[in-house]
């Protein structure tokens, strides 16, 4: 057995990794034909390079912005290559280590859907996950997820205590995090858009929020209307585009903050989606409509997992989660998160983590069995 902290014996490490990659682009819904399994040879202890740490990954993420990542219009990133392991954050133990990193740490990093991961050191990051809570916590609300809820309602929205705070996709992984940190670290009075029943549910019951279901009878125009009750928005964060920015932006406030984190309703479309009809709303109400990415604020980032963490362990955020177990099916975990079948972060089960992971310190889990 391999100790904590010492590098496991040349002979003890994997020699093989199965991973998943990309095999066509889709042209809109990603479908059964857009992935594959491989299993690769792994280079012996003597053949890694200076600066590269073998890590046994145990979870990986799936996120909104990973669809956009499989097309070739142009971005802020290059996109996945045919032939690639897919690109995605992981979560993992180091099996052997360097420069500083050793056997059994836990660590982040975009590891991508594969089982073993030789990574440079520079691209790696310490995973530190309170006691009590999920190792994949560290791909949710103390990853990137919680990250972008926390720069783009702390630093674009900038709500104050007592203002409407709007956010849609509010039962999604950003948008829970975004709806938790306005509510219970600011004081806002909170409103969340979901579609669904159990969606809304889970907002109002979970979350402690106002809840809209767009596929309801009421529909988002008549739901904002009554959730609103007379009041403006004052601060919208919009993870959808489309009608629900529509909706939003009849009911702002003036000098209202949108915060454009993305557009998920036009994701799985090969067509440009319109833009909101009504956008001269911004000029009558001197309101702004702001878009960022996370690494613009990356030398904030250890300020930011500080207070993340705190807010976690004080029970001010919850861990939510639908985990689908086993590589093989990551593709078929991206599908149902496009499908809106989930509630909370999405992350695939790759290896056991052997910590219990259980639903102590106030987190919730769904194991989907696809």
């Amino acid at each position: 057995m391999v100790g904590f902290f010492s590098d496991a014996k040349p002979a003890e490490l994997p020699k093989t990794s199965l991973q998943v990659f990309l095999t066509d682009r889709p042209t809109d819904h990603i479908t059964d034909d857009t992935f594959a399994t491989r299993c690769e040879n792994l280079p012996r202890a003597e053949e890694f390079p200076p600066g590269h740490i073998l890590v046994k990954v145990l979870y990986v993420s799936c996120d909104p912005a990973m669809r956009g990542w499989l097309s070739t219009r142009k971005s802020y990133i290059e996109p996945v290559a045919i032939g690639a392991t897919m690109r995605a954050m992981g979560v993992g133990k180091v099996l052997r280590g360097a420069a500083g990193f050793r056997s059994g740490q836990l660590v982040t990093g975009p590891f991508g859907w594969t089982e073993y991961c030789l990574a440079s050191v520079k691209r790696v990051t310490r995973a530190k996950v309170p006691s009590g809570m999920p190792v994949s916590a560290a791909l949710g609300v103390l990853g990137t997820t919680g990250m972008t809820a926390y720069f783009g309602l702390l630093h674009i929205g900038k709500p104050k205590r007592g203002e409407v705070v709007l956010v849609s996709a509010a039962a999604g992984a950003t948008g829970s995090v975004v709806a938790q940190i306005a509510k219970n670290v600011l004081g806002c009075e909170v409103i969340g858009i979901a579609g669904g029943v159990e969606k809304c549910r889970y907002l109002e019951k979970d979350l402690g929020i106002k809840s809209v279901d767009y596929k309801s009878e009421e529909g988002i125009d008549r739901g904002l209307k009554r959730a609103l009750n007379g009041k403006g928005i004052d601060v919208y964060f919009d993870n959808v585009g489309g009608s629900a920015l529509e909706a939003a932006l009849r009911r702002i406030n003036i000098g209202a903050r949108i915060v454009v984190c993305g557009a998920i309703s036009g994701y799985n479309s090969s067509q440009l989606q319109p833009g909101p009809r009504n956008y001269v709303a911004l000029i009558s109400k001197r309101a702004s409509m702001t878009g960022f990415l996370l690494y613009d604020f990356e030398k904030q980032f250890p300020k930011a997992s500080y207070d993340l963490s705190r807010w976690l362990v004080s029970g001010k955020l919850k861990v939510k989660e639908y985990k689908v177990v086993g590589l093989r099916n990551a593709p078929s975990a991206l599908q149902a998160l496009f499908q809106g079948k989930n509630i909370g972060k999405v992350v695939v089960q790759v290896f056991e983590d052997g910590n219990g992971d259980g639903e102590q310190g106030g987190t919730g889990r769904r194991t989907a069995k696809l």
